[in-house]
């Protein structure tokens, strides 16, 4: 009897310390995915026991950039769109771009004066000659765009960094007396950066704070298209050097400048001029970039670079979108398909067409997102918020895709699958996480990983293959195996290791 209650208690010891091995063993998780089969953000409970195809190994110890934010940008064509709807769905769209159940954006883009997504031309300073700026006004903005940001602020539970940036100075302090092309003359230089003070000055008397600015949206030009100016990388280095940064500083404003603002193809040239030495940097915070000659190619070489020429600066993706394209109304699976162009498909020569093929939307934002973060990038910021079925308002009538699209006419509102995969960062990676190293046996996945300030881990991993992938997530010896969906992005969250 003893004996067999001896071997009973052995048993019962041997399988205590297997159980505990394999709970041990086991890397505790949560998923959530969107794909082309119809998930959107949906928590994924069901775990594959298969064999592995593949694997992902988190290297936590292997760091990177610190995560400034992810996020949209206030236009006046988003906000004029949102006042048309009824305040139902206008808290609806606000809600799930800032509420805590939304996708927590917490770095956002304005605009400074009109932009093409403005319903017509202004400037807050129209008075010609007006060099000391004694009628500048905000007034333009309060219909639209400072309700629109107000109420963001109380959405958000974290609130959110706001980058402003400038199309243009106002036609007569120009070369050409125009809102399009032409550049500042210098005599002007000391008042625009006046205008800069001010607009800080008058956003903060309504309880808006600015976190930086962009110099110059676009400064190579549009081909004169809708409002531009433009700088070489010499004139924006002085404009900043001598005028820009010296007034803030002088004013006592703690903001950001970001130098460049435009496509990655060129970015070699400005941050060169823009960090030559220490004088030149002095008052650089960084440099923003656009996605726009090519939404298909990363640049890694060009980001790199930028990042070696400045390493402790913030390189931040300012604007993007699928543009030249009229949005489809609730058709998620356009989304998903290589249907969708950008202007190069037309318009690019011909030694650059390879870089703007067909491509699927979805595709264009988790490969740049992700391919962006594994280069240095620490914030990504989208372009338009809210557009209608026709891809504007815009007084130029460019027309492009948002995440969100209404018809304000029947009141109705179509959260794209854009929206999600935006979301896919912005909720799961925040602002102070440091984004960390990985191994992927898999090529046809694209992994991203940040580890946040509470100790959570997101990993982002998109799959473009018509098939679902089945890997297996390792952190140290703790592992999970996965299945992602044939066309999908996936958010795996490894929750913060408690200890007694």
């Amino acid at each position: 009897m003893k004996k067999r209650t001896l071997n009973k208690l052995n048993f019962l010891a041997i399988l205590t310390v297997i159980i505990s091995a394999c709970t041990q063993n086991k890397l505790e998780v949560e998923v959530y995915e969107t794909s082309a089969q119809g998930n959107q953000l949906n928590k994924i409970i069901n775990f594959s026991t298969g064999a592995v195809a593949s694997k992902i190994s988190l290297l936590p110890n292997q760091k990177f950039q610190t995560i400034t934010g992810f996020g949209g940008s206030f236009t006046e064509a988003s906000a004029h769109l949102l006042n048309r709807l009824s305040k139902k769905n206008r808290k609806k769209i606000i809600d799930a771009y800032f509420g805590e159940n939304g996708a927590k954006y917490s770095l956002t883009r304005t605009h400074m004066n009109s932009c093409d997504f403005s319903v017509s031309n202004y400037s807050y300073a129209p008075i010609e000659g007006d060099k000391e700026l004694k009628h500048f006004s905000i007034d333009e903005d309060r219909t639209d765009l400072i309700p629109f940001i107000k109420e963001a602020q109380a959405a958000s539970k974290d609130g959110f960094k706001i980058l402003a940036s400038p199309w243009t100075a106002p036609p007569w302090m120009k070369d050409n007396n125009d809102w399009r092309g032409g550049k500042l003359l210098p005599e002007y230089y000391d008042t625009w950066a006046l205008f800069f003070s001010k607009y800080i000055d008058a956003y903060k008397l309504e309880d808006i704070d600015i976190w930086g600015f962009t110099v110059e949206n676009e400064p190579l030009g549009n081909d004169n298209n809708w409002e531009s100016m433009h700088y070489t990388p010499e004139e924006m280095t002085d404009f900043v050097q001598h005028h820009l940064g010296p007034k803030l500083e002088v004013d006592g404003h703690k903001v950001k400048i970001l130098g460049y603002d435009q496509n990655r193809e060129y970015l070699n040239e400005w941050v060169d001029e823009m960090f030559r030495n220490e004088a030149s940097s002095k008052y650089f915070d960084g440099t923003a970039i656009h996605w726009y000659a090519s939404t298909f190619e990363v640049f890694p070489e060009a980001l790199q670079y930028a990042h070696e020429k400045a390493p402790t600066k913030h390189l931040i993706q300012s604007e993007a979108c699928v543009d030249a394209e009229v949005p489809k109304w609730k058709d998620d699976q356009w989304y998903w398909s290589k249907e969708a162009t950008d202007w190069g498909w037309d318009w690019a020569p011909e030694n650059q067409k390879h870089l703007h093929p067909k491509y699927a939307p979805v595709n264009r934002y988790a490969r740049d997102i992700i391919g962006c973060l594994n280069n240095w990038v620490d914030g990504w910021i989208d372009w338009n918020m809210v557009l209608d079925k026709q891809g504007g308002p815009n007084w130029f009538k460019n027309w492009c895709v948002a995440p969100v699209i209404v018809d304000p006419e029947k009141d109705e509102v179509y959260f794209t699958p854009i929206y999600y995969t935006m979301a896919h960062f912005s909720k799961f990676i925040r602002p102070g996480a440091v984004r960390i190293g990985f191994e992927n046996t898999d090529e046809t996945l694209m992994v991203t990983a940040a580890q946040n300030q509470d100790g959570s881990i997101a990993v982002v991993v998109f799959n473009p293959e018509d098939s679902e992938k089945n890997f297996e997530l390792s952190l140290g010896e703790n592992k999970q195996q996965v299945v992602i969906s044939a066309k999908a992005i996936q958010t795996v969250v490894i929750k913060p290791t408690r200890t007694n």
